[in-house]
Parts: structure tokens; C-alpha cells; sequence
């Protein structure tokens, strides 16, 4: 007997290739207790952000509409040395303890992964670590504040197994990418073929699997506000592809520092209070919200209840995929970018050689039946 689920049909839109920035505003005023904001994620309905160094061992959530603070929870194992950014996955919230602008001699840089179930439950949470070292570091000597390659403040949850650091490099502006592995344990990293010249300092991210691209937030010397949007890359080489700058100029000055997004074309940015001189004039601002859209699409999904009888296996799935259908008459294989890289009607797929991450999986039927699944590849 046939069981009955809710499954996703599945129809294929036309990515844009530039997601047009738009409709850049102030949502509202930080709190003072988040006037150093520095990571954010869009999580249960809720911004989630921390303060950057020296800041409590918390994560605070603020309402979107009010802007006032609902809840805080604390992280009982965790020092605040240089929380810089915050992402998330299905099942966990990672804080990076990256940020190494003091003087450039950290040798205890960490992410924090919390279990999102112990975050729901709780108001007080443990958290497991995951630490690095850059393997292109080999000195260690301290330089003085704000002029260090070997400073990040930029993370983001890529794909099943993998997060990415970026660097914000005080000298000259260039942004290397490094794959830091989720589970727990010490690591070294070496950095992305592919570097980006950000013609400033990039301060946040945030990987979109709705859409495949990569946002990364910034400002160049004087406090010009700007996002970078990464897109048709290949595989985990994140700036291979199409790199396109756009100068938040409608902001005036700020000191940008998290970006997080919603859904497919709605992105939070937030920012911290600063006061800094420049030619003689002092610059102030306080703490904010922002938000703006793009014009991306991502997949049609429509809720369906529909007789199936496919079973895949193994998913997640290291080398061959197996669908277990009477009826199949076609499938075909699309990455998170909505790119297909395979079509036919074999029963057995050989992903051996795909990259790891996120896939869909479209199944045609021989009644017309059309379901999708969702694939990762370890």
C-alpha cells in the first residue's frame, strides 16, 4: 500500500545573475545593550546577534518589528574574547570567536556550535568548539592594532559538513576564503585558491542555499558602507564566479558589521555606534537595523499530497545514490545554484565526483508525477 506524504513539486525558475540590491532602509534603532552588534542570524522568527569583544557570553534575540530584546541566552562555557560573526544551520548556531585585529597574534581563534534544541529549551547553554589556526600564519609576532593580514570577522554555514571564514585584511583589502569543518576538533586551514579584492573591510556574511550566492558585508576607510554578492562559482571556490560590489551610498556613513538573510531576496544588515575623526571632522552614529532586498528567485515549491513509492538511499550519500521506483521515466540532478548536471533515467547515480553539498533531486514518473528531494553529498 502506497503511503501517503506531503511532498514538493517541483518547477525550475531562471536565476538572476545580478540580485540588484534595492530598497536599502533603516529598520529601526539598536537597543544600547546591542550597540556593538556584530554578528546576526534570522532564526525562530527572531534576530539573533551578539556584541563583538569584550561583550558578554550571550546571544540576543530582537524582534523585527518592535526592536525591542525578547530574550538573551548564555553560553556557560564561552569567553567573549572576539565573538565577530553568528550563522546557523538545520541544526545548529555557530558563534566565530575569529576577530584578531588587537594585534595579530592569536593562537586560540574558535567557533562555538550550539545545538538549536538546547537553544529553544534553554536560557543558559553549553557549547562545543571547533578551533583553528591559519596554516599560511607563521608569524606570530604582535603588530599594532588595525594593521594585520590575519584578522576575520566574516562566517558562514556553506553545506552539509563545511563553514567558511573570511579574512579582513587591514593592509590591503584583500579577503581570502578558508572551508572550516562543523564538527568539533582542531584544525589547520589553508586558504581558497580564488581571493577577493574588497576595496575595503568585509565584516559579516552570510551563504544563501535558497538562492547559492554569497553576501559579504563591509566598509572601506571612511565608513562607506557596501556589500559584495558572489554568485555562479564553482563548487566551495566561492570567489570563482561573478563578484559584483554595491556601495550602500543611501547609509551615509556606517560602520557595517553582520548581514543575515530571510528568504530569498530579503536581507538584515546591522551596525554598530561608532565615533571616529577624520580630516579634522568628528563622525558619530548610533546602532542600527538595516534591511533591503534583492530581485533573486529560488525554487517553486507548492505543498501537494500525492501517492509515492520512491525510496533513495543512502542520503546523505558519499558515492552512489540509489532510487528504488518501478515507475521512474526520468531524473535529473540540479545543484544549489539550479544548474543540472544530470539527466536521464538510470536508477543508480554515480555522485562520487560531485562536490559535497546541497542537491535536488527531480523524479519524473511515468503517470507524469513529478516529485522533488532534497541530497546532500558528504
Amino acid at each position: 500500500m502506497k503511503n501517503l506524504i506531503f511532498i514538493s513539486v517541483f518547477a525550475l525558475s531562471i536565476l538572476e545573475v545580478c540580485g540588484q540590491i534595492k530598497n536599502v532602509a533603516e529598520k529601526f534603532a539598536l537597543p544600547n545593550t546591542l550597540s556593538e552588534s556584530s554578528g546576526a542570524i534570522f532564526f525562530n522568527g527572531k534576530l539573533i546577534t551578539h556584541n563583538d569583544s569584550g561583550g558578554e557570553n550571550k546571544l540576543y534575540e530582537v524582534d523585527t518589528l518592535s526592536g525591542i530584546v525578547t530574550r538573551e541566552v548564555l553560553i556557560t562555557n564561552a569567553t567573549n574574547i572576539d565573538w565577530e560573526d553568528l550563522t546557523q544551520d538545520e541544526t545548529s548556531i555557530y558563534i566565530g570567536d575569529i576577530g584578531n585585529n588587537a594585534s595579530g597574534n592569536r593562537t586560540d581563534l574558535k567557533i562555538y556550535k550550539i545545538n538549536k534544541n538546547d537553544y529553544l529549551g534553554s536560557t543558559s547553554v553549553s557549547a562545543e568548539t571547533i578551533a583553528f589556526s591559519y596554516t599560511n600564519q607563521t608569524d606570530f609576532t604582535a603588530v599594532s592594532a588595525n594593521t594585520t593580514e590575519w584578522d576575520a570577522e566574516a562566517l558562514v554555514s556553506f553545506d552539509a559538513s563545511s563553514l567558511m571564514v573570511f579574512s579582513k585584511n587591514w593592509e590591503d583589502g584583500t579577503t581570502l576564503g578558508y572551508l572550516v569543518p562543523k564538527t568539533p576538533g582542531t584544525y589547520p586551514l589553508s586558504p581558497m585558491s580564488k581571493t577577493l579584492n574588497s576595496g575595503g573591510l568585509i565584516t559579516g556574511g552570510t551563504y544563501n542555499s535558497l538562492t547559492g550566492k554569497l553576501f559579504l558585508v563591509g566598509y572601506t576607510k571612511t565608513l562607506q558602507a557596501f556589500i559584495w554578492e558572489c554568485s555562479n562559482f564553482l563548487g566551495s571556490n566561492v570567489f570563482s564566479g561573478t563578484n559584483t560590489q554595491t556601495m550602500l551610498s543611501s547609509l551615509s556613513f556606517e560602520q557595517a558589521e553582520a548581514i543575515t538573510f530571510v528568504n530569498e531576496n530579503r536581507y538584515f544588515v546591522t551596525s554598530e555606534s561608532f565615533s571616529q575623526s577624520f580630516n579634522g571632522f568628528v563622525f558619530s552614529d548610533y546602532a542600527k537595523l538595516i534591511s533591503f532586498s534583492t530581485n533573486d528567485t529560488t525554487l517553486s515549491w507548492n505543498e501537494k499530497e500525492i501517492a509515492k513509492d520512491s525510496l533513495l538511499y543512502p542520503n546523505p550519500v558519499t558515492n552512489r545514490l540509489t532510487i528504488q521506483n518501478k515507475s521512474v521515466s526520468l531524473v535529473e540532478v540540479y545543484d544549489a545554484k539550479l544548474t543540472q548536471i544530470y539527466v536521464g533515467a538510470k536508477k543508480i547515480i554515480d555522485m562520487s565526483n560531485f562536490p559535497k553539498g546541497i542537491y535536488f533531486l527531480k523524479i519524473t514518473s511515468n503517470n507524469g508525477e513529478v516529485t522533488l528531494k532534497k541530497i546532500v553529498k558528504k
